[in-house]
């Protein structure tokens, strides 16, 4: 499976922007929604959901699981197998929307709309890109991390956040 693709993003005015992700999976769209959308599938990649009301302004309560930073929400859409959005006191809307390619395949156009500064921007590219990865991985069946989060360093976040610095001219 290909590495994650470079995410973009675009200034949406001063201390806010756009982060944008575009991962082609080799999963029907069924597949991929449990993954976006349930406690164990969320766990697998991204954060422990303390709290996941799986329905339009349902509560979310997300715990990361490599930092220990816990953020509350709802959820803000709800397309059954096509789009999910969080809205979330610490990442504000996070947005994800699938898009079959075929009987197999699986386009998820995921979109941060957050407030924050340059530096804040280049952390969230570098997390989101490696929250991807392990999304990869999980779905491949081989985490990329032990099942015990504590174990998590950030070295490799500190590359792509380097990575993302050097796109960017910062």
């Amino acid at each position: 499976m290909p590495a994650v693709i470079h995410g973009t993003s675009e200034s949406r005015g001063e201390d806010r922007w756009r982060l944008r992700f575009e991962l082609h999976l080799p999963y029907a769209y069924e597949e991929l929604w449990p993954v976006l959308t349930t406690r164990d599938g969320l766990r697998g990649w991204l954060a422990e959901a303390e709290v996941l009301e799986r329905r339009l302004g349902g509560a979310v309560t997300l715990r990361w699981l490599n930092t220990g930073t816990v953020t509350t929400g709802h959820v803000t859409a709800w397309d059954v197998e096509r789009v999910v959005e969080y809205t979330l006191t610490l990442h504000e809307k996070i947005r994800f929307h699938l898009e079959p390619v075929g009987t197999d395949s699986t386009v998820i156009r995921f979109v941060n709309e957050r407030s924050g500064t340059e530096a804040e921007r280049l952390d969230c590219l570098a997390g989101w890109h490696e929250h991807f990865e392990l999304l990869e991985s999980s779905l491949e069946g081989r985490p990329a991390r032990p099942v015990d989060w504590a174990a998590w360093t950030d070295a490799h976040w500190s590359e792509l956040r380097s990575d993302y610095a050097s796109l960017s001219g910062a």
